[in-house]
């Protein structure tokens, strides 16, 4: 046996302890780069339910704030379980994985976040609320190569004139007929959702909005606590064509309104989670008591190409930011939302929101009424006439961030040329809801029996819609049914609180998408027993009344035993 040096072991120790810190030395340098390293993006989580809420539909105090819970009773809308906040404990069970709370939606059940992606696979595999979740914004940006619907710099003199050029923004659809009885817009709200608002507070064309307090409040959904007067103009082109006003160059189409204005599109890249914030946007400009949501920003595609939408997304109720735009008309608002600049593009269809089944999607034409080349065409996947209505947006007359009064071209400038008019109608018929105000400015438009891919039903007239409006009533009608219970199971009771007299009702029931799901005549009767229900779809159902001489609607929810 041969002896072992002790000199030698112990050398073979010395340095089999150094490879051994060496290689914890190595292991620990690459853990600290890796959490150094670790990136940080946002993700959409989708929750399951709203378990665990210490809210009720019956106390809509609780959560909702009194404009909003007004605009509700004035429509007949119901308060339901998309009004509801999410669930405290999932927000916070969030929190406590180490996840940043950006936004949450209580229209869609849940929630943006800011995690790493360590702190994301823990969220996404241990939590079992989570019904969804997907990547919106990746934390190293991608350089943006997206066309946004925003066509800037596209300049052109115009003619002084009572209203400047702006006249003609007015003259297409008869809007000159609201402004002369003296509906401008007065009392209405308006929310304006865009990219920025540069110089608002201190453009020519908005003295008197501001002198006027006019300008309800601004919010930045991007950038939370940011000054959006100092980010992107085109938000301030936008409002300048509804609530500019400059003697001899410009009058907005709604003047006298009041408005919000908030930024959620982050102009220098395009993500998923611009969709978010037009969500928590939307649903601020509900708690706020708007009336009208005014959009001009679209979705399609996207910096990430994995975040894309396909023609076939864009049917009306698929996409997030198409989800919350209808539901914002449910909850009583009108959304316009501008088409899109894609006609000569491959893409050539709209753009998300747009497409939504209860939004009006506006494209562009010149003050000839000449279609523009460049407005993006319909129709909706499915089929679903896109764009609703047209409105001045080539050659639209706004206000310039140099001082300026000029021209621009987009539908980003179509739309809220027609919302601002929509808000002088709806001023002049209080009574009516915003599916009523939707439907007349439809039926008044200039195809409205024979639409197309490019101008939809065509150029409204504010003239005839507001002889539409006056014709029937059946809001105010409205206001006298009221069904107990509501929600209901089984049964319900419906009953007029001032009887009308009639010799026969008509009482239909039908889901949200128009079918019909039930149908019983009533005589010489003011109140109506509804009965074996319990076979209806749980969720939103549209009840009928109709009379000899006048029609309402009411909605019902309908719940699952």
């Amino acid at each position: 046996m041969t002896e072992i040096d002790p000199y030698y072991s112990l050398s073979l120790e010395l340095k089999s302890m150094h490879k051994l810190l060496l290689v914890c030395f190595l292991l620990l340098f690459t853990v600290v780069s890796f959490a150094q390293n670790e990136v940080t993006n946002y993700y959409w989580i989708q929750f399951a339910d709203k378990n665990g809420s210490n809210y009720s539909i019956n106390q809509p105090e609780n959560f909702l704030s009194k404009q909003a819970i007004e605009r509700r009773q004035k429509q007949n809308i119901v308060v339901d379980e998309h009004d509801l906040p999410v669930s405290q404990a999932y927000i916070e069970a969030l929190s406590a994985k180490g996840a940043e709370i950006i936004h949450t939606s209580k229209w869609l059940n849940g929630a943006t976040i800011k995690a790493t992606d360590s702190v994301y696979q823990e969220i996404i595999t241990t939590l079992d609320f989570i019904l969804f979740s997907e990547m919106t914004k990746p934390g190293i940006n991608l350089k943006s190569t997206t066309n946004k619907f925003r066509i800037e710099n596209q300049w052109e003199e115009i003619d002084e004139a009572a209203y400047g050029a702006s006249i003609h923004q007015l003259k297409l659809f008869n809007g000159q007929t609201m402004h002369l009885q003296g509906f401008r817009g007065e009392g209405m709200l308006i929310a304006v959702l865009d990219a920025g608002f540069f110089k608002t507070d201190e453009l020519p064309a908005f003295e008197r909005l501001l002198a006027e307090n006019r300008i309800f409040g601004t919010r930045d959904f991007v950038n939370p606590g940011g000054n959006v007067y100092l980010e992107h103009s085109h938000g301030t082109n936008v409002l300048s064509t509804m609530g500019g006003e400059l003697s001899g160059q410009l009058i907005g189409t709604a003047p006298k309104a009041s408005y919000f204005l908030l930024r959620t599109e982050d102009d220098a890249t395009e993500y998923l989670i611009e969709e978010d914030n037009w969500v928590a946007a939307a649903e601020f400009a509900d708690s706020a008591g708007c009336d009208i949501i005014n959009s001009s920003l679209g979705y399609t595609v996207f910096d990430d190409a994995n975040m894309n939408h396909s023609y076939a997304d864009l049917d009306g109720k698929t996409t997030r930011v198409t989800r919350a735009a209808n539901m914002a008309v449910e909850k009583g608002m009108l959304v316009f939302s501008s088409a899109g600049n894609e006609a000569a593009a491959s893409w050539k269809y709209l753009a998300a929101p747009s497409d939504g089944e209860l939004v009006i999607g506006v494209g562009a034409v010149r003050n000839d009424s000449i279609w523009a080349p460049f407005s993006s065409l319909g129709p909706a996947a499915g089929g679903a006439v896109k764009p609703n209505l047209v409105a001045v947006g080539w050659g639209t007359t706004l206000q310039k961030t140099d001082g300026s009064i000029g021209a621009s071209n987009g539908t980003s400038f179509s739309s809220p040329v027609l919302a601002g008019m929509a808000a002088c109608l709806w001023q002049a018929n209080p009574k009516a809801s915003s599916l009523q105000i939707k439907e007349a400015l439809e039926k008044s438009a200039s195809q409205y029996t024979n639409p197309n891919d490019t101008l939809g039903f065509g150029i409204p007239d504010f003239e005839k819609a507001q002889q539409l409006l006056s014709e029937h009533k059946p809001a105010a009608i409205a206001q006298n049914w009221l069904a107990v219970p509501n929600p209901f199971l089984d049964q319900v009771f419906l009953y007029q609180q001032s009887a009308e007299p009639s010799e026969k009702f008509t009482v239909s029931l039908f889901s949200v998408n128009g079918s019909l799901l039930q149908q019983q005549v009533f005589h010489d009767q003011h109140s109506f027993f509804l009965s074996n229900l319990a076979n209806l779809p749980a969720g939103l159902i549209l009840a009928k009344i109709a009379s000899d001489t006048d029609v309402s609607v009411i909605k019902l929810v309908k719940i699952n035993p």
